[in-house]
């Protein structure tokens, strides 16, 4: 869990410096994220990285639902009063819905995004390259979806707000001397990861 937690981090740095092309002007924009995304569909490394990156997206699931599950039944009898609210977080002890919240987002923005550039039919742009810019654009003037995508962000950063700190225990990592330290590194992760995508769906629609 720890360990592809930590590697998803890694992932949505790389992924936001991508996207952040987006808010460049629009000509260069179109022309500077598309052969971008060209480089990454067709080279052999980042494919092998994306290969490690979907395992790690199910693994990262599949062992958080068995550790909510093995928590249920660990937390003894239902009739007593429940009182978690007093020494954590309202996020840390909804971690789980806050990932199913991301793991649905990303289904559906890889089915709107990646499946549709993979496997569907986008015009070329002015260099011969798949318009993916043109695709996100359009997306981004329903004001439902950036809402949406807004929303799905929302509960990522309450998610890493736990989860980067949370990462660190469970390695074995802790340590009194540095742990406010990790803590708040995890909490500007937390709001720059957060801020930096966000901001993305709300440039286009107002902009263009």
């Amino acid at each position: 869990m720890a360990l592809t937690g930590l590697f998803l981090c890694f992932f949505l740095v790389i992924h936001l410096l991508g996207n952040l092309q987006l808010l460049l002007a629009p000509d260069k924009a179109q022309l500077q994220y598309n052969l971008y995304s060209d480089f990454l569909s067709n080279n052999i490394l980042i494919k092998i990285i994306s290969y490690v990156l979907y395992a790690s997206i199910l693994a990262h699931t599949i062992d958080s639902i068995y550790l909510t599950i093995k928590a249920k039944k660990a937390s003894g009898s239902p009739y007593v009063r429940d009182r978690r609210n007093r020494a954590s977080k309202w996020y840390a002890r909804q971690m789980m819905l806050l990932g199913t919240i991301v793991f649905a987002f990303l289904v559906i923005h890889l089915k709107n995004f990646w499946f549709t550039y993979k496997f569907g039919i986008l015009p070329a742009d002015a260099n011969g390259n798949k318009d993916l810019y043109g695709l996100v654009v359009n997306s981004f003037q329903d004001l439902w979806y950036v809402i949406f995508y807004s929303i799905a962000i929302l509960a990522l950063g309450f998610h890493l707000l736990h989860g980067f700190f949370s990462a660190f225990r469970s390695l074995g990592l802790y340590h009194p001397t540095y742990d406010k330290l990790v803590k708040s590194i995890g909490v500007l992760f937390a709001l720059a990861i957060t801020a930096g995508y966000v901001i993305i769906p709300f440039y286009i629609y107002l902009n263009l």
